[in-house]
């Protein structure tokens, strides 16, 4: 495999994930000297090969960090693929003479596109918005792991660990606990389950007797007023309106054009004034234009 096909492969995860962790877990780590430089190369000589080279040797890094985040009921690939894209903003950022190695500095990146990849798909209603709140979330995620419903002690220790109000801690909990619901039936769902999806309770206006007779009234008395104007223009403007717009299949102008040996601009000039006659004879009524 040519090392271009095996940066994409290795880059996207694809369907089959257990062959891409393999295929990550196969590329020998870094030592310390390579690192440096590698970074030095990309920093100071913007080397792209010595780019492509630090983001595959730490593919690795990326899957476990990733793993830690599969308790929010999402794809582990696209885990992976978002912190694979923290991964690469971290390497153009590295600056190798701050003297730590790349995957200390990584980690925040990786897990900062992971964060937001989760915010934006765990719920249909976004848990979290402000800074505090996301701060909030993921922190009080891992408090569950070990705690039930939070007492008022517990809440207020939480608060001030993360500076936020202890009724931001509990009204966090509760979405937390909350569940999305579908607007519509499940397909598997019977006569009875359905029933409770909130399509249901919806008012359908269409069974009004009241709208619908004043929706009769309206298309007859449109439909009256159509025919009297058109009965007001001569035969050649309303021929040209008929084949034009209420035909099942309808005329070009070129078309018509043929029909009445003149020009297909004059046959457009003819169908915009008897547009304009049908108009003013309707009161202004909506007519194709």
């Amino acid at each position: 495999m040519s090392k271009g096909l095996l940066a994409v492969n290795a880059l996207s995860p694809g369907a089959n994930l257990e062959a891409y962790i393999s295929t990550v877990n196969a590329i020998p780590v870094l030592t310390v000297d390579e690192e440096r430089e590698l970074a030095d190369r990309l920093h100071y000589q913007e080397d792209l090969e010595a780019a492509r080279r630090l983001v595959m040797a730490h593919l690795r890094f990326v899957v476990h960090i990733a793993r830690s985040y599969s308790g929010y009921g999402l794809n582990q690939a696209d885990l992976i693929q978002e912190g694979n894209v923290g991964l690469m903003k971290a390497v153009k950022r590295f600056n190798p003479e701050v003297g730590v190695r790349l995957v200390s500095f990584a980690v925040h990146w990786i897990k900062a596109e992971i964060h937001e990849y989760i915010l934006r798909n765990w719920r249909i209603v976004k848990v979290a918005t402000t800074k505090s709140q996301r701060k909030l979330f993921f922190n009080l995620r891992s408090q569950k792991k070990r705690l039930g419903w939070l007492s008022l002690d517990e809440a207020n220790s939480i608060a001030n660990d993360l500076g936020v109000e202890t009724r931001t801690v509990f009204e966090m909990e509760g979405r937390l606990h909350a569940h999305d619901a579908a607007f519509d039936a499940g397909v598997d769902d019977d006569d009875e389950t359905a029933s409770h999806a909130p399509a249901y309770y919806l008012e359908d206006k269409s069974a009004d007797p009241a709208l619908q007779v004043e929706t009769d009234n309206f298309e007859s008395d449109a439909s009256e007023r159509l025919s009297s104007a058109l009965d007001k223009l001569d035969d050649r403007s309303r021929a040209i309106l008929q084949q034009r717009w209420l035909n099942e299949e309808k005329a070009t102008l070129h078309e018509l054009a043929a029909i009445y040996n003149v020009s297909a601009e004059r046959i457009r000039q003819l169908e915009k004034n008897a547009m304009k006659k049908l108009k003013d004879a309707m009161g202004g009524a909506l007519v194709p234009a």
